[in-house]
């Protein structure tokens, strides 16, 4: 089709602030065949859901060598044949780039970022060829810098350069071009970068030093030699949002600026803070686990339409385990923390009806259209294979270590895997954990994950909980929002609701309601806005107070729903002890479990 020889040559351009458009330009040589389709992406690996990126092309034309508009035929949403005659061909097309997420797009007058599966059209049967991508400077915007992880960079004239060994390494790799902060560390021979869009007053400096043990820990647990030799962290700060996409040799985060510590301040570690150390140790954990070591269906993916996989519990939930364990391991936060963070994730499985109706494995396979789909009965439906997983994750170290009288742990799992099946990224199977466990430690798993992953048992880690000196106990809430771990109030609430509300100007709304909860019961549904209990006008804190001190067996609500007013009656009942904490019983058992040396 191409000759050996050949270069895809891309351009990107920020073509428009305002108007939110990258403008891209791909050049292609003289070929044998008289036309050619070009596709983009439908999703992007690591976010397990069809997006329709094409979707945002707003203008496409393609022009000979000598400019003559050749005829292009979209044949399917994504999808577009060009009538070449075997000619070189400039194919020129716009993005729309207004999605502020990791995952797609998104240009504002700080800076434009963009995944290469939303920007950079595939040529079909030329995948394999080498590409080149010129990223030019933004005229006007002297202070926006380029970055990338993108290997092989030359500075020019006009921006900078790069070459990637095919279309699968090009669009692995997120672009940022804008204003930002940057700052360079050096681990065991690895350079990485963080960067942070913007001029917020950060730490930069504080969070550097507080990167490097997480980056040794990972370097040493699947150990030398590494598979990148220079890492970013490229982080978006918004108000609000929240979010992280592995890649290759990166991360995209997306995060609050203020819950990260300011220049000045002192050196206390705020939620806001440890759980962004956790998002970094998240996604660099996967650099090895999910970019290297995969499910085999993941190995090379059609990103036309859905790939499934049972084993996504494997992957996001064994991160989900070591993000946080690391955190404790290096010593960035305490043991204390550690069991806390535990804690609340599994409150958070404690209070979800759906760990009752749908396995990991199950949550792995649907998490096109269930997971990142999620209705308003989500929790009452699904689990998380996040969650799930994590928690899979870490009563499987403790079965491994009681059956192996402390032989093996995951870390020798994990170590397994990536000798096995990363290095050489051969893909996994679906039973790969037992595989293991059975042919390099002796030790049937089966029957644990019969029960807890393609099954719908809980874990059971009070069974092996004692062995690491810490014991699991239930408490009521002290709050409505109260997500577990050791109370830190004396405060306990007396009386059951089952729904989650935000506050409105007269009343709450109704974001979410459990079965089998007093709300459920009354019939109150999501987004009715519940304006009054027995008469009285509430707000989140009264609505709690009025049923904590109701000596009644029924309170009489009055709800808003669709512009009609409708009167339900709830029933009173005790709260139930539905959040979890970690009691620590032998300090020394649990420092030796964390690896910590204190």
């Amino acid at each position: 089709m191409f000759q050996d020889n050949s270069v895809l040559q891309y351009t990107l351009d920020v073509h428009s602030v305002q108007e939110h458009l990258f403008r891209v330009s791909l050049a292609l040589p003289a070929h044998t065949t008289d036309s050619l389709t070009l596709t983009l992406p439908a999703w992007i690996p690591g976010s397990y859901m069809i997006r329709d990126f094409a979707r945002n092309i707003v203008r496409l034309r393609a022009e000979d060598h000598q400019g003559k508009l050749l005829d292009v035929a979209k044949t399917d949403k994504q999808t577009w044949l060009l009538q070449t005659g075997g000619a070189p061909v400039t194919i020129t097309y716009d993005i729309y780039a207004y999605d502020l997420s990791v995952r797609s797009a998104y240009i504002n007058d700080e800076y434009a970022f963009c995944n290469g599966t939303s920007v950079f059209l595939q040529v079909k049967n030329a995948e394999s060829l080498p590409c080149s991508l010129q990223i030019n400077q933004l005229p006007g915007y002297a202070d926006w810098q380029i970055e990338t992880s993108m290997p092989a960079r030359q500075q020019n004239e006009d921006g900078m350069r790069f070459f990637c060994e095919n279309y699968d390494e090009l669009i692995d790799h997120p672009i940022f071009i804008g204003r930002c902060q940057l700052k360079s560390f050096d681990v065991n021979g690895v350079q990485f970068v963080l960067l942070f869009s913007g001029n917020t007053p950060i730490d930069i400096d504080r969070i550097a030093s507080d990167l490097v043990p997480v980056c040794q820990h990972h370097m040493t647990l699947f150990g030398d030699p590494q598979p990148v030799s220079r890492y970013v962290f490229m982080t978006l700060l918004s108000d609000s949002g929240f979010g992280g996409l592995e890649h290759r040799s990166s991360t995209a985060l997306l995060y609050p600026r203020f819950d990260l510590p300011l220049q000045q301040e002192p050196e206390e570690k705020t939620d806001g803070y440890i759980t962004f150390l956790s998002l970094c140790s998240h996604e660099l954990f996967h650099t090895w686990h999910v970019k290297r070591i995969k499910p085999d269906v993941m190995v090379k993916p059609d990103l036309q339409t859905e790939t499934y996989t049972e084993q996504l519990w494997i992957y996001e939930g064994f991160t989900s385990f070591y993000d946080d364990l690391t955190l404790a391991r290096t010593g960035l936060i305490e043991p204390e923390k550690y069991l806390d963070i535990v804690a609340q994730n599994l409150s958070r499985l404690q209070v979800n009806a759906g760990r009752y109706k749908q396995s990991a494995a199950q949550s792995s396979f649907d998490a096109w259209t269930r997971f990142y789909k999620q209705d308003a009965s989500a929790p009452n439906h699904i689990v998380s294979y996040y969650t799930k997983g994590g928690i899979i994750a870490m009563g499987l170290d403790l079965l491994l270590r009681k059956e192996s009288q402390g032989q093996y742990n995951l870390d020798d799992v994990m170590q397994i895997l990536w000798n096995d099946y990363g290095r050489d990224i051969k893909g996994t199977p679906n039973d790969v954990i037992a595989s293991i466990t059975e042919k390099h430690f002796n030790i049937d798993i089966q029957l644990f994950l019969n029960k807890t992953v393609y099954g719908v048992e809980d874990v059971p880690l009070q069974t092996w909980l004692n062995d690491i000196g810490v014991s699991l106990k239930t408490r009521v809430k002290t709050a409505p929002d109260d997500k577990g771990g050791i109370a830190r109030s004396p405060k306990r609430l007396h009386r059951a609701f089952g729904a989650v509300t935000k506050a409105l100007e007269t009343g709450v709304l109704i974001q979410v309601v459990r079965e089998k909860t007093p709300a459920c019961e009354a019939g109150l549904q999501v987004n009715d806005k519940l304006i009054a209990v027995n008469g009285y006008v509430v707000t989140p804190p009264l609505l709690q107070r009025l049923l904590d001190n109701s000596n009644e067996d029924t309170l009489e609500l009055l709800v808003i729903r669709e512009g009609r007013t409708l009167t339900m009656t709830m029933p009173v009942r005790p709260a139930a002890e539905e959040v979890c904490y970690l009691e620590i019983n032998d300090k020394q058992k649990l420092l030796n479990w964390l690896q910590v040396d204190y």
